[in-house]
Order: C-alpha cells, then structure tokens, then sequence
C-alpha cells in the first residue's frame, strides 16, 4: 500500500515536499516513481529514484527543480518540489515497481505495480 501525503496550495515560486510511505512489502526492494495528471491531461512522469538510491531520474520539466530522496528505514520516499509553477499544478502519484524496470522503462506508467491514491498540488499565479 502506497499513500501520499503533503499536497496543498502553493504560491508561484514557492516549496512543497509530499512524502509517500509504503507498507506490506519490502520497500527496500522497489524502485520508486512519482507521476502527475493535470486536469484534462494523461497523467505524466515525474521521476524515479532506484530500489538502492544509487540513481534518480527526473522528467525535463521539473529537472533542477524537484528532487527524490527515500529511507528505505522508514519506508519513505519524499518528493521535493522548488521554484513551483502554475504548469506544475495536478494530482501527484507514487508508484513502485520490484527493483529496476529497466532503461527508459522507468518513465512508463505501465512499469508500475503499484499506484497510491494522489495528492493534489495547486500552484497559483
């Protein structure tokens, strides 16, 4: 089970973090993804951290600007979101995967086994 949390209403320019904590498996064992769907749009990758953290991966739109991190103690993997936009605003999504998709596989929603519910970001002009 995946839930995210920390979702919210943002200014242009400003800071979220969502964290998403997993429970019923060995988390150490997933490669974590984060997706967002906007209203009226597929929803999209955002980026991937690896089962080991070794590797972090980030769609070009949010490269330099959002950042993965996730202890693997605690269960956790958080998504920093910096210097937000207006185009950033949707429902945010964590996924897992059992250790590496594969390259470029990561991107792909179809990779994913497991899927939270969402958390809705919403950046104001």
């Amino acid at each position: 089970q995946l839930v995210e949390s920390g979702g919210g209403l943002v200014q242009t320019g400003g800071s979220l973090r969502l964290s998403c904590a997993a429970s019923g498996r060995t988390f150490s064992d997933y490669t974590m993804g984060w997706f967002r769907q906007a209203p009226g749009k597929e929803r999209e990758f955002v980026g991937a951290i690896s089962w080991n953290a070794y590797s972090t991966y980030f769609a070009d739109s949010v490269k330099g600007r959002f950042f993965i991190s996730r202890d693997n103690a605690k269960n956790v993997v958080d998504l920093e979101m910096n210097s937000l936009k207006p185009e950033d605003t949707a429902v945010y999504y964590c996924a897992a995967v059992k250790r590496w998709p594969g390259s470029g596989a990561y991107k792909q929603l179809s990779s994913y086994n497991y899927w939270g519910q969402g958390t809705q970001v919403t950046v104001s002009s």
